[in-house]
């Protein structure tokens, strides 16, 4: 969801134990967490229990924005982040989006569409990893900002006519998702034309 790290440059180590894949674990923790609030607040009709699932989902995705700006500035960037990192951004908006639409709060299409987008740039990027790196783009970071924001929107008990601010939110983070999916699809092509000759 966050700006591909930069490299590091060759000979320096960086030790798997450092603040931003202390993050990125702290978020994949979260994810059971949130999914677990998110369901008592189902089960027990609590608006209480609803606000917890929505500020815990909140803290996990500043933790997404956190981790990446930490390796990009200090050039703590390792093997485990940039496996780690995608798979705990999946994993949480994901689930935060299978749950909507099982609580009928979102249209199972729409979670589809956006799942499909997301493990399809995930698996792009591993495609050409050996390559070179697929940053994120500008249409990317705005996605990400939209998807949060919809999503949280979603799962705050946002009272009536506000609520529906909600949808519309996702509908341009579909936009816009689906838009830039596109754009890293072509991006990938190019990388790996580049790096296989033609016979």
């Amino acid at each position: 969801m966050t700006d591909e790290p930069v490299p590091v440059a060759a000979g320096r180590r960086v030790p798997l134990n450092n603040p931003a894949n202390m993050l990125t674990a702290v978020r994949i923790v979260l994810v059971p967490v949130f999914v677990v609030f998110t369901a008592i607040s189902e089960t027990a009709g609590s608006t209480g229990w609803r606000i917890a699932a929505c500020l815990t989902f909140c803290v996990a995705s500043a933790t997404d924005f956190a981790d990446g700006w930490i390796a990009r500035r200090y050039e703590l960037v390792t093997s485990f982040g940039k496996v780690a990192d995608p798979i705990a951004d999946k994993a949480l908006t994901g689930s935060a989006l299978v749950l909507l639409s099982a609580y009928d709060r979102l249209s199972w299409w729409v979670t589809g569409l956006i799942l499909l987008r997301e493990w399809g740039v995930t698996a792009l990027r591993f495609w050409v990893i050996r390559y070179g790196i697929i940053p994120a783009s500008r249409g990317g970071k705005l996605k990400t900002a939209l998807q949060i924001l919809a999503i949280a929107w979603l799962l705050w008990p946002v009272p009536a006519p506000f609520d529906v601010v909600g949808t519309w939110l996702m509908v341009a983070a579909l936009l816009i998702t689906m838009i830039t999916g596109a754009d890293y699809v072509l991006q990938a092509l190019r990388i790996r034309r580049r790096a296989v000759p033609r016979s």
